[in-house]
């Protein structure tokens, strides 16, 4: 008897036919190994973005509800496109559309999956079909299509392997798994063969691209085991488990993470407690805050700015300052739970090279600052060297 496996692609390997009769030929494999096989994907790169902007064009301000019926399209062409192509091939495979089966509440654009109904899938697969379903989307309560936000289709592939009852879901992506930091900051980055949930989520919410973090919170919420692995190269990718087994490769860092995708503020005449108030009104999340005599200061995200200037100058703030010449770098490892010298070496390797940090924060297992963004390549280098990381 196989196992049932969710097996999510992402828009890179979706990008044309060729590339999905490769993502076919995965599949395949797969499924003639006597698996019961989901498949959910992404729209072509590049697509969504395409959409997003045929609403701006459409109506500035466009009713949500209709944003998210536009650019939930993406997913729907590959989803139909890898089915014909499985047919093709003489595979007996479906697609399915997310309002189907992904139940969701929320905002429209950012919704929350609620529920899956996989009656419809458990019949499916048990007639040995492959089913195919456009990650991204769902449907409310009243019936309306709605979006899961950017990233969203990860989250998708977790919530139905959730709901299934799969025994892992596959992450294939352009890349080949988990890397103690981003190889393009430094050629000595190392795979890891194993990583836990907490260390991915702290990972992910640090500035990490390859997983989306809401996704890796439900993986660890349901206990899914998944693995990132290439859809370009036949080689091992990363487990992402609850436990690293008496076998896994085991650092007191897992990796390091830089996300230069925060802006610092700097306002007098405000407090924490209303900033926060106002910013999460409207699903803004302030991440690094520090208040003193002279003000407080915080970071958003950088495409939150704007609108977070408004609501803090709404809120009774004033001399609001901005310094987008920032990046956020972060260690994450279940070692820091217990060594608090980790943390001091962080700190101290930073200061060892005159890096100014404008705000720090650690959590149980990492430790964060706020750096100018132009010394973010030494520092990810001399960190990754520090912490024994270099391959």
């Amino acid at each position: 008897m196989g196992e049932r496996i969710v097996m999510k692609f992402g828009g890179t390997s979706m990008a044309g036919i060729e590339r999905i009769r490769h993502v076919a030929d995965i599949v395949a494999r797969q499924a003639v190994n006597g698996d019961e096989v989901l498949v959910v994907v992404s729209a072509m790169a590049g697509e969504t973005d395409r959409l997003v902007q045929f609403c701006k064009e459409a109506a500035a301000t466009h009713d949500p509800r209709e944003y998210d019926v536009v650019v939930a399209s993406g997913e729907q062409v590959t989803a139909g496109l890898l089915a014909m192509t499985l047919q093709n091939a003489g595979l007996e495979a479906r697609s399915f559309m997310g309002w189907q089966l992904v139940k969701a509440s929320g905002v429209h654009g950012n919704a929350r999956v609620e529920k899956i109904e996989s009656d419809l899938l458990s019949d499916a697969l048990g007639n040995g079909t492959i089913c195919v379903i456009p990650g991204f989307q769902g449907a409310t309560e009243d019936g309306r299509l709605a979006t899961l936000g950017r990233g969203g289709s990860d989250t998708s592939a977790v919530a139905i392997a959730a709901g299934v009852k799969a025994d892992r879901c596959d992450i294939y992506t352009d890349v080949d798994g988990v890397y103690t930091t981003d190889p393009r900051l430094t050629p000595k980055a190392r795979k890891l063969d194993a990583i836990t949930f907490e260390e991915m989520l702290e990972l992910a919410g640090a500035g990490a691209k390859v997983l989306q973090v809401r996704s890796v919170g439900l993986a660890m919420r349901e206990k899914m085991p998944l693995r990132v692995v290439s859809a370009f190269e036949d080689v091992p990718g990363t487990s992402i488990v609850a436990e690293l087994g008496e076998n896994m490769e085991r650092t007191a860092i897992a990796g390091i993470a830089a996300d230069r995708g925060e802006v610092l503020l700097s306002a007098r005449d405000i407090g924490i407690a209303t900033a926060t108030g106002a910013l999460a009104d409207a699903g803004i999340a302030a991440d690094m805050l520090s208040q003193s005599d002279d003000g407080l200061k915080l970071t958003v995200p950088r495409a939150s700015m704007v609108q977070a200037i408004a609501l803090l100058e709404k809120a009774g703030a004033g001399g609001i300052d901005t310094n987008e010449d920032v990046a956020k770098i972060s260690i994450v490892g279940v070692g820091l739970r217990s060594d608090p010298h980790l943390t001091a070496k962080f700190y101290a390797v930073l200061a060892d090279r005159d890096i100014a940090v404008h705000l720090a924060s650690s959590g149980e297992i990492r430790a964060a600052a706020l750096i100018d963004d132009n010394h973010v390549d030494v520092a990810v280098r001399a960190l990754h060297t520090a912490f024994g990381l270099d391959s």
